[in-house]
Order: C-alpha cells, then structure tokens, then sequence
C-alpha cells in the first residue's frame, strides 16, 4: 500500500527536564493507515505521543507533519488536525453525553454515525456512564469532524474485550477513510490485528519495526525479546 506521509519524526529525542527518555527515535504515519507503537511498561511510549503532540519537549531531532516542521503547543497542532487521546478519558464528568459532544462539535451527526449507541445515552450525565461507554465518548470526539491525525494511548485500558473490539474498528474505519492513526496499545495481538505497521519500543530506542502482518507471525519471539519489561 502506498500511503501520503502524514507524520514523520527522525533522530527524536525527549524527556522530563534532566531525566533522557526517548533517544534516537525514527517512525512516520502515512494517511490512511494505522501504525501500532507498543513495548514494555516503560519503554517510552507515552512520552513518544506526548513529544509528538508537542507536550513533552523535544531535545533533539525533528517532528514533521503533512511536508513541514512541526513546532509549538498542542493547541495550536490540534488546529491542523491532531487529536490526542491520553489514558484520562478526555470528557467532562459532570456534564451530559450530548454537551460533551456539543463542546466538541456543531453537530452530533457525524459522532453518532460513528458510534450510534450514544444516541440513547444522549441525556445522561457521564459520570453515570460505564468506563467503556465513557471511552466510546472519547473517540467519538476525538474521530469526527476534521481530525488527520489521531494519536491514542492505551483505548483499551482496563475495558472488556467487547469494548476493545468497538473501539479499534472504529480506529480502523477512520484510517480506511483516511485518517492517519499513531496507536499506543501495551497488548500487542489487540494493535497488530488492526494496524498496517508497528513499531517495538524498548529502553527509548525503535527495537523493531515492520509490516504488521509480518509481526503477527512473530509475536511469540517479540512478547519474550521486547515486552517482558524495562531492566532498570
């Protein structure tokens, strides 16, 4: 499949103020593609989202997006298209499916034709929703209207497979449309099965990257090699 670059990051570097993180990290997301980024507990996902989305300083390298440098706060990235999706469920509590839905877009029609089992939870408060119900809100949000790039951390923490199922189809479907979609996922049969590409994490440095199909075959060798967990 040839695929538009969408994002592109070389020689990335980042971390928390002296404390070194990521070093030396190369990938990229084409559009119309999801590319899974996964690895131990530790290994640098996160911060590798937070980098590229602009909340975590990059020390060196350089992140490029749609042919250009890419530079300044995830505000201002999220007005050419960037979605982040962190591992706190990005909705207000306190207010109704619908205002959640409301602040995010003119109109519900697009979220609901996306996840169109919100429409009976329209009214209710979601702090009365379940955690998966919460998260179908999330990526409600985060998918519809003019989002090119999505960057999604863990969607399936602590969800029911089902869920999970909902959740990375939705995914799916939004790259097939288009979309470019950078997936942090620490299960790696969940990622591979709806990614194109993957990246292995470990220690901050790209391991291992491939065709996500080449990798399924390979999951065994990687969950024993890569994802046992971060040697201190």
């Amino acid at each position: 499949m040839i695929v538009a670059e969408l994002l592109e990051c070389t020689g990335l570097s980042a971390g928390y103020g002296q404390v070194p993180v990521l070093n030396d990290v190369n990938l990229r997301v084409g559009a119309g593609e999801v590319v899974a980024l996964v690895g131990a507990n530790g290994a640098g996902k996160t911060t590798t989202l937070l980098a590229l989305a602009g909340e975590v300083p990059v020390t060196a390298g350089q992140v490029r997006f749609d042919g250009g440098a890419w530079t300044g706060a995830l505000h201002h990235r999220a007005r050419q298209g960037l979605r982040l999706i962190t591992e706190d469920r990005a909705v207000f509590m306190s207010l109704s499916v619908a205002d959640n839905l409301r602040l995010a877009h003119r109109s519900f029609d697009e979220p609901l034709a996306i996840f169109p089992e919100l429409r009976p939870l329209l009214r209710r408060r979601v702090g009365q929703l379940s955690g998966g119900e919460q998260q179908i809100l999330t990526l409600a949000r985060a998918l519809a209207g003019h989002t090119r790039l999505l960057l999604a951390d863990e969607l399936s923490l602590g969800l029911a497979p089902i869920i999970v199922g909902r959740l990375l189809r939705a995914v799916r479907a939004a790259a097939d449309r288009g979309m470019g979609v950078l997936l942090v996922e620490q299960q790696i049969r969940n990622a591979l099965a709806v990614a194109d590409r993957a990246y292995v994490l470990r220690r901050g440095r790209v391991a291992l990257e491939g065709p996500a199909a080449e990798l399924r075959g390979r999951i065994d060798e990687i969950e024993a090699s890569y994802l046992a967990g971060e040697t201190p």
